[in-house]
């Protein structure tokens, strides 16, 4: 048990990542708190009447929440964001209101306390690369202002290390997937969105020619990754990513063989700004962090759990499965 160590504060908690870091944190015994403002989260992400996590309906914005919510707190993980990057370009002042002021916000309650801050940034930092696989101290050529504000909350949080002795780590996160991800989210990755698709009985939606590469991780994956960065002294930036490459198409075809039913692909135009390839180097994230070991087709397979695809669909694909 973990309970005398400080709370860990998970501020977006009933999110996504955040709701599978919040069980992976309860199940290795830390005392959690939660901070979500329910605008994209869900209470039944979250497990009802665990004893050792506290969940506070609050925003960042405000500061009657937020100071109360870093009280007896050793560590903060930091995911509440606006994460569209078309509501970025269509609406940049609110995109950096909520994606830089708030993130301040955070850093200053975490100085105050003396809490080790680790946040959600994103590969969007690195643009459309022209060199892969990427490494931290590559090209920073963010396409849109989400990504140029995940960059400018890195360089924030670099400079209160420096000058107040933070402790802080940024993590590049690349496509994420798994169980509980919306397909109606702004940030929902291609993974749900097809099959959301198959489920619903529609052709999978495919842009271009489907070559685009993705470097997909799970979400278990991530909820460990994020768990060793709030308790080890790495600070600055680490992609977390699986390190390897599917692309679109290709995925489509691995999701079509697991379907009960016939699926087809409908394929439409490309759209501007869409990154063409990307892949992580994950050196830095193997070594201070955690070895990702969710291969993309057992990752679909938790997919596929949760959503009811038959058992026998999952056998029968794993000629066309992604190398893991």
């Amino acid at each position: 048990m973990k309970n005398d160590a400080g709370v860990i504060l998970v501020i977006g908690g009933a999110g996504f990542i955040g709701s599978h870091t919040v069980d992976l944190l309860l199940q290795e015994g830390y005392q959690v708190r939660v901070l979500d403002n329910f605008s994209t989260g869900r209470r039944e992400n979250l497990p009802a009447g665990a004893p050792r996590l506290e969940v506070i309906a609050g925003s960042v914005e405000d500061s009657n929440w937020l100071e109360p919510a870093f009280d007896n707190v050793r560590a903060v993980l930091h995911l509440a964001a606006q994460v569209s990057v078309q509501r970025s370009v269509e609406n940049p002042v609110y995109s950096c209101e909520q994606n830089i002021v708030g993130f301040v916000r955070v850093l200053e309650a975490a100085r105050k306390q003396g809490a080790r801050v680790v946040y959600a940034s994103s590969a969007a930092v690195y643009g459309d690369p022209e060199i892969l696989p990427l490494h931290e101290y590559g090209p920073i050529r963010p396409i849109s202002p989400y990504g140029l504000e995940k960059y400018s909350n890195e360089l924030y949080a670099e400079l209160y290390g420096r000058m107040y002795g933070l402790s802080q780590l940024g993590l590049r996160y690349f496509n994420v997937y798994g169980p509980r991800q919306d397909p109606n989210s702004p940030y929902s990755g291609v993974i749900s969105r097809f099959i959301d698709q198959l489920r619903r009985g529609v052709p999978l939606t495919v842009r271009g020619d489907g070559l685009q590469e993705r470097d997909f991780i799970h979400v278990s994956d991530v909820a460990r990754a994020n768990l060793v960065a709030l308790t080890k002294s790495v600070d600055g930036v680490v992609n977390v990513a699986g390190g390897q490459t599917c692309t679109i198409l290709h995925l489509a075809e691995m999701l079509i063989a697991m379907n009960d039913r016939p699926a087809e692909i409908h394929w439409v135009p490309s759209v501007d700004g869409d990154i063409r390839r990307s892949q992580a180097d994950i050196s830095r994230m193997r070594k201070d962090l955690v070895d990702p070991i969710v291969s993309l087709e057992d990752g679909l397979r938790s997919v596929k759990q949760e959503n009811g695809f038959p058992n026998e669909a999952i056998a029968s694909s794993a000629s066309h499965a992604f190398p893991s």
